[in-house]
């Protein structure tokens, strides 16, 4: 392998995750994503010999796994759990309008496109998502016992979160995502409040 392949590799990926996140598979070309990797077309079948669908996959699975820790990571940042939510939303309202209403979840452009149409990215969105829930199901878990209560929270999360990315960037108002943490950091006091009783 030579010495710059690696790099090559990354800035793949890189360029791909940012365009199949903002364009969605279809509108996201090869010739697009080498020209933004600076990369040679070529090698793009070099790393990934199942072309566009292989990087798509590989996108979707290394963004989601990334883009879970990240959002575990901010919900951690904040000792309190409801205003940790709170915050987590504002937090990606204030990202959101920064970067113009174009990077919101990693996945979701892709995930609603090819729900019909592709059954290899589909399961792969699906699978991330499943590790979503999972994991916020284990971080609810630390203040909301009951399993299925948790569990719960955590698809009430990832639901809000997505729909409110959805509103606000079609809106291009990142309210939407404001009122959508008011509303999960409501939910999440309502279950501690059912538990402490």
């Amino acid at each position: 392998m030579g010495q710059d392949e690696p790099d090559t590799r990354a800035r793949i990926q890189s360029a791909a995750t940012v365009l199949f996140r903002r364009n969605g598979y279809s509108g996201t070309g090869l010739k697009r994503i080498a020209a933004e990797a600076d990369a040679p077309f070529g090698s793009i079948y070099h790393f990934f010999p199942g072309g566009k669908q292989q990087l798509a996959e590989d996108a979707i699975r290394t963004a989601g796994a990334a883009y879970g820790h990240m959002v575990l990571a901010l919900l951690d940042s904040v000792p309190d759990p409801v205003e940790s939510v709170a915050h987590a939303f504002e937090t990606a309202a204030e990202n959101l309008a920064a970067t113009g209403y174009a990077d919101a979840c990693p996945i979701a452009t892709v995930a609603s496109e090819v729900a019909s149409t592709n059954d290899v990215l589909r399961v792969a969105t699906a699978e991330v998502f499943a590790e979503w829930v999972d994991a916020a199901g284990q971080w609810f878990a630390r203040w909301v016992p009951d399993p299925d209560a948790a569990r719960s929270l955590a698809y009430s999360l990832i639901m809000n979160l997505e729909g409110a990315f959805i509103l606000s960037r079609a809106a291009r108002d990142p309210e939407p995502l404001r009122v959508a943490g008011r509303s999960m950091a409501e939910l999440l006091r309502a279950a501690i409040s059912r538990t402490d009783k």
